[in-house]
């Protein structure tokens, strides 16, 4: 099989691998939170792919069966990636009944190819134990680090307008 680059043609199918990638990393979605997710992942797509967004795929049947995301970011240099030019791997899925067949370390194969063609100093993703074998195999290794990972979610965001203050939010909510 043959690995390429999606394009617009293939948005849906994109928003579909997404959805059914969520679904088994964090079960079923919440009814709101998939419609979001649905309504959003188009005009995403659409700004995003060929760009800073290179998703993978392996068609067959004329139906993608397998994918991952490489999201391109560029950041202030520091002697972690000394160019500034870094990228995040996101929705490494392949279909469950084309699974154990090697689709999924191909289009990892092509990702890294295609991150070395960029220029990028360091991809990172984030394993689950079913993945964390195949990652291994194609050159990653565990980052050990003196930081703590951490994140912080802004739980008003679905409910605010950009650069609206906290107080003004919840006015409108009210």
């Amino acid at each position: 099989m043959n690995v390429e680059q999606a394009n617009a043609t293939d948005t849906n199918e994109l928003v579909e691998l997404r959805v059914a990638y969520l679904t088994e990393d964090n079960g079923a979605l919440d009814e709101d939170i998939e419609a979001a997710v649905r309504d959003g992942l188009p005009g995403y797509y659409g700004n995003h792919l060929g760009h800073d967004l290179h998703a993978f795929v392996i068609r067959k049947g004329g139906r993608i069966v397998s994918c991952a995301f490489l999201v391109v970011v560029e950041k202030p240099m520091s002697p972690a990636f000394i160019n500034g030019k870094t990228g995040i791997v996101l929705n490494v899925y392949t279909r469950p009944n084309c699974r154990r067949q090697g689709y999924a370390k191909q289009v990892m194969e092509a990702l890294l190819a295609d991150a070395c063609k960029l220029g990028l100093s360091v991809v990172e993703l984030q394993a689950t134990d079913d993945g964390y074998p195949l990652y291994l195999s194609v050159g990653f290794s565990n980052d050990e680090s003196k930081y703590h990972r951490m994140k912080w979610y802004n739980h008003l965001a679905t409910h605010c307008k950009p650069n609206m203050s906290s107080r003004e939010s919840k006015e409108t909510q009210q």
